[in-house]
């Protein structure tokens, strides 16, 4: 067996995971398998002996060019074409097989195929990505073109549309503002009991290198840890709009430090992501809170 043929076996080990995320992304059979042959194309002229992770790789080709599909499906102002109840992000030539039969059962329906082709692009792609097929936000990242935490924001926002809740309106982000500036004011008077009282029981936090560099935790879970952690804090921090949702910036002296993207459930603050590396606060767009939110 020559290197091609190699190869070739090794790539249809990955076809069906291909497709599934194709017509996950796409919505139809004929785009999706033009994506997946482009993708056969591609890793064909390629060197494959320095690909770590062919499926990785794959997976990130395939994304990609569902997003330009996407992306140019939405210039053109198309609607797309309706998802047939019987297509099958599994089957390709030949019989399915029952574990295929299973996994399309409990596969997404055409209810959720209508919702997801009304999601922008990168929210679409952002979505599939992590929520159906687990990848994490660092490595869907580079296919959208944003930041992990931008990343995280834009698959947050297609939960919402997924979910039936409008992303943000205005009654909501001055909730979130007022939720907000009272886990300021209880930080900073380290207040335990008010920081718990704005904080999921099960809230999340997470920082990047760059934030960790500045004296916080990497990670940590539960309100009382989290309370702990900024009893006594944000004293140069502020509630602002960050990419149209409220979050908190620190910028002590009008020198932007760092940002807290928050995210909203229930009334209280679930997940907290800390981010300080210069080069993601600059992709990131910043409002102060009065420009957005009254």
């Amino acid at each position: 067996m020559n290197e091609q043929e190699l190869l070739a076996g090794q790539f249809e080990q990955h076809r069906a995971h291909l497709r599934a995320v194709a017509v996950r992304m796409l919505g139809t059979q004929d785009e999706a398998d033009d994506a997946v042959q482009e993708a056969w194309l591609r890793v064909s002229r390629a060197d494959a002996g320095e690909i770590d992770n062919l499926g990785g790789w794959l997976t990130t080709v395939v994304s990609r060019v569902c997003l330009d599909v996407l992306r140019s499906r939405n210039s053109r102002r198309e609607e797309p074409l309706a998802a047939d109840e019987s297509d099958n992000p599994l089957e390709r030539q030949g019989a399915r097989s029952a574990e295929d039969d299973a996994v399309l059962a409990d596969s997404v329906g055409i209810a959720m195929q209508v919702v997801l082709d009304r999601l922008p692009p990168a929210e679409r792609v952002a979505f599939v990505l992590h929520d159906m097929f687990d990848l994490t936000f660092d490595e869907i990242a580079p296919i959208v073109g944003r930041s992990p935490v931008a990343t995280r924001q834009l698959a947050s926002r297609a939960r919402r549309r997924v979910r039936g809740t409008p992303p943000s309106p205005p009654a909501d982000r001055d909730r979130h503002r007022q939720i907000a500036e009272a886990f300021l004011a209880a930080s900073r008077n380290a207040d335990i009991q008010g920081l718990i009282a704005v904080l999921d029981p099960d809230v999340v936090f997470r920082a990047d290198a760059a934030a960790v560099k500045l004296g916080g935790d990497r990670e940590l879970q539960g309100a009382a840890a989290i309370a702990k952690a900024f009893s006594g804090k944000a004293q140069a921090a502020r509630a602002a709009l960050i990419n149209d949702a409220v979050g908190v910036i620190v910028d002590p002296r009008g020198r932007l430090l760092l940002i807290l993207a928050l995210t909203f459930e229930g009334g209280r603050i679930t997940e907290i992501e800390a981010v300080a590396d210069r080069a993601s606060l600059a992709e990131l767009d910043l409002a102060p809170i009065d420009s957005g939110v009254r």
